[in-house]
């Protein structure tokens, strides 16, 4: 995997990918070199470019950061997830999660398990590494240690209406037929587009080393608490010696936040032990009227504000929208005028609000029951049998919770109900 630090080797290419590197190269001095460049090589860029490869696209990922590289995540992968990982990917699985532990605030704790998966824990340096590894073998070309400090469509640095320009903090500018944004929830790209955000939270987590003994008790379960703060909850993961330990909240409850953090380690008699890392991120949702393009310029992932409102489930929203973005960045490559692409991008919004935006919006209804009556959705999941099966269909991909409710009239009616009550 390359890295920008090597400033003698303008363009890094991977070993697999050389003939396709030069050839990009060689064109820098007629038009652009680069069919789409991507920005931000996390889970949506690596899909975005992954797809992008594949389609025969001249294709550069760049990230600020040298990979592998930690991220602020709980690292579950739900079945809509690994349904989106590129052909042989294989995950790398830190535990297989059979049993989940629900509680209220620390009371009324229960325990549901189930004989088949649920989903999957892995940890975000590995797991991101792995699917840039996958584009490089695509066909993209890497950069690491690189920062976008801005895009132009317009103006001096663009030589015609074709081009976008991708100005790095260094002052190098790239040149490129179609740019995707997938550089995080504070983007410069999400900026450029115009991204609207009507949801932020804040997640505190710790990264916390446990004996054998502790590890034990939790392989193959996680923990999942339902806060005091409207719309918080808590997590604990296990990922072998190590368990993952978060809550999340909305943004505001900066203070409210961190103290429920200290309480719930403390609670789970986990105080003793020294985290190894210790983090906090904002997750950002999209407003329904965000734009997803410009010109010849798409977002996808938390740049786009794309992740579901009610978990903040963001990993399987990034794979599934990189994945969109990199294909109709491909088709935007090869349009001919501003007519013909802006077609294509409409296109791209479409198949996004479609699916993910639908998704979207059943997860802000939920988002306000549970905020509201928590109790009634812990009462539920904890002791009506449909409401645990539909937790395993969702969790393993055999449905989501949009094609829940449209595919179930007692799904529906009975969050109709809770709408009302709440």
């Amino acid at each position: 995997m390359g890295h920008g630090s090597d400033r003698e080797q303008k363009y890094i290419v991977s070993s697999e990918n050389d003939a396709t590197g030069a050839e990009a190269a060689n064109e820098l001095g007629d038009g652009p070199a680069w069919d789409v460049v991507v920005v931000g090589a996390g889970p949506a860029g690596a899909a975005a470019a992954y797809a992008a490869a594949v389609s025969g696209r001249r294709v550069l990922l760049l990230e600020k950061a040298d990979l592998p590289r930690y991220k602020t995540c709980g690292g579950g992968i739900i079945g809509p997830s690994r349904d989106s990982l590129p052909p042989g990917f294989e995950l790398p699985l830190r535990d297989k999660v059979h049993a989940v532990t629900f509680s209220l605030n620390g009371k009324l704790a229960r325990t549901r398990r189930s004989k088949r998966m649920l989903f999957g824990l892995i940890n975000r340096p590995e797991f991101d590494a792995g699917l840039v590894e996958q584009a490089e073998k695509a066909g993209a070309v890497v950069r690491t240690g690189v920062t976008v400090s801005r895009v132009e469509q317009h103006g001096p640095a663009v030589p015609d209406r074709r081009t976008v320009a991708v100005v790095l903090s260094d002052g190098e500018t790239l040149l490129a037929r179609a740019v995707v944004g997938a550089d995080g929830s504070a983007s410069r790209i999400g900026a450029h587009v115009g991204v609207k955000l009507d949801q932020v939270d804040l997640g505190l987590e710790a990264e916390i080393p446990v004996p054998d003994t502790v590890a034990e008790d939790w392989a193959g379960r996680v923990l999942i608490d339902w806060g005091p703060m409207p719309g918080s909850y808590g997590w604990v993961f296990p990922k072998g010696r190590t368990l993952t330990v978060g809550v999340i909240s909305a943004r505001g409850e900066g203070a409210a936040t961190k103290r429920y953090l200290e309480d719930f380690i403390a609670r789970l008699g986990l105080a003793g032990f020294e985290p190894a890392i210790s983090s906090g991120h904002l997750t950002r949702c999209r407003s329904d009227d965000s734009p997803l393009s410009r010109g010849r310029v798409l977002v996808c992932g938390d740049a786009a504000g794309l992740l579901e409102p009610w978990t903040r489930e963001g990993i399987s929203f990034a794979l599934r929208s990189g994945r969109l973005a990199g294909e109709w960045a491909a088709r935007i490559a090869e349009a001919h005028d501003a007519v013909d692409a802006r077609r294509q991008a409409l296109n791209y919004t479409f198949a996004i609000k479609a699916g993910l935006g639908v998704e979207m919006a059943v997860g802000r209804r939920m988002l306000a029951v549970f905020a509201r009556r928590p109790g009634l959705l812990h009462a539920a999941i904890t002791g009506f049998r449909p409401a645990w099966t539909a937790f395993t269909d969702i969790t393993r991909g055999a449905t989501t919770l949009a094609g829940l409710v449209r595919s179930h009239s007692l799904a529906r009616r009975a969050l109709d109900m809770l709408d009302k009550r709440a």
